[in-house]
Formats: C-alpha cells, sequence, structure tokens
C-alpha cells in the first residue's frame, strides 16, 4: 500500500511539507508506504490541448507528470498539498495536476484523493475547493478529516504551533489508511462496482 504525496510549495521544508511530513509519517505508523514528491520548484508548463495524451498513452511533454502517472499506476491514494495564492492553488500544482488527471489513462476509480492547503492567514477553503475536483471528477473517494485539511502558519516552525491543524493531518491519514485497506478489501470480496463508457452531452448541436 502506498500513498503518493505531492508538494506543490516551490520551498521544500516549507509550511506545506510539514503537513505533508505529519501526514507521511502518521501513514507509516498505520503500514502504509508513502513518497513525498516535489514538484512546485520545477518548470511545468500547463496542459497545451494538443490531444497527443490520446495517442500515445502520456503526456507529450515528457517530464515529472509522467514521472508521476507511472507511480500513480501502482499507488492507492493520492495526496494533492499546495500554499495558497491569491485564494487559489499555486499555479505550477495546477499545471500538474491538469496534465496528470487528463493525459492519465490508467484506472484511478476507487483510489483515495485528499486535498490540503496551507496559508498565512486566508483563501484555504477555496483552494481546498478546487483541488478537491480533481478527485471526484475521476471516480476517487475523497479522504476528510475532522475539520478541511488546511494548517495555517508564515513558515515550517509556525505550522509547528497550529496544533489543530497537525491533528488534523493525522486523522486525515488515519482515515486515508482505513480506506485503502477497506477498498482493497471491498474489491477482494465484492469487485469494483460497474464502470459505465463515457457519455458526451452537448447542447450546441444543430447550432
Amino acid at each position: 500500500m502506498k500513498v503518493l504525496l505531492i508538494n506543490g510549495s516551490p520551498h521544500a521544508k516549507g509550511c506545506t511539507n510539514r503537513a505533508l511530513e505529519e501526514i507521511r509519517d502518521t501513514l507509516k505508523e498505520e503500514g502504509v508506504d508513502s513518497e513525498i514528491i516535489q514538484v512546485g520548484n520545477k518548470d511545468i508548463r500547463g496542459c497545451v490541448s494538443c490531444g497527443s495524451c490520446s495517442r500515445i498513452g502520456k503526456c507529450v511533454f515528457d517530464d515529472t507528470v509522467n514521472e508521476t502517472a507511472e507511480k500513480l499506476k501502482e499507488a492507492d491514494g493520492l495526496v494533492l498539498a499546495s500554499p495558497v495564492y491569491y485564494a487559489s492553488p499555486n499555479g505550477t500544482l495546477l499545471a500538474f495536476a491538469d496534465r496528470l488527471f487528463y493525459s492519465n489513462h490508467s484506472d484511478l476509480r476507487m483510489k483515495v484523493g485528499a486535498a490540503v492547503v496551507s496559508a498565512r492567514r486566508a483563501g484555504t477553503t477555496a483552494s481546498f475547493d478546487v483541488l478537491n475536483k480533481y478527485f471526484s471528477i475521476s471516480q476517487m473517494p475523497i479522504v476528510s478529516s475532522r475539520y478541511w485539511n488546511m494548517v495555517h502558519g508564515f513558515t515550517a516552525e509556525d505550522v509547528e504551533k497550529d496544533k489543530e491543524g497537525l491533528q488534523t493531518m493525522r486523522i486525515l491519514a488515519r482515515n486515508m489508511a482505513f480506506m485503502i485497506k477497506a477498498i482493497r478489501a471491498a474489491k477482494e470480496s465484492i469487485g469494483l462496482p460497474e464502470n459505465e463508457g463515457g457519455a458526451f452531452t452537448s447542447f450546441c448541436d444543430g447550432l
């Protein structure tokens, strides 16, 4: 069992990473491996809607997005973690997530997902909402905690003082470990839900 922890911050040891460390350590206690993948300091361009991924099975820009997509095939869960910039996730993380989810043709159903956001003060709930939409469109169960998954602080040392935020990360990790184990057991006993083929609605037909 493994979870990929995506750090969308440009700071490898900043506030966002501190939240992910709390998740990583708690997952380990629950018998689940994890890997923190730093993407916020990478040069990651956004999707250009070229359609090449539908033909070659991966993004035409061969960078950390494709590397992560390969790891995601074997992973059981994914955490997207971002600092808040202008009440929204980091643009680099959004470019990464757009391409990861759009170009990835592996089955993400029933892999669990969670969003984590970090801010000095505000903008967390708006950013949290943006990141969760990647999971809900991919049939990935969203893991919750006892509060929205966020920490507050200007530095990693500030986050240490956010006891409620760190507790939220630990509870999130335990819930994630439980869901991974429960879904694995259910897949073995009853299988995955039926997956219908894609349906596409366009209200512009005939215009």
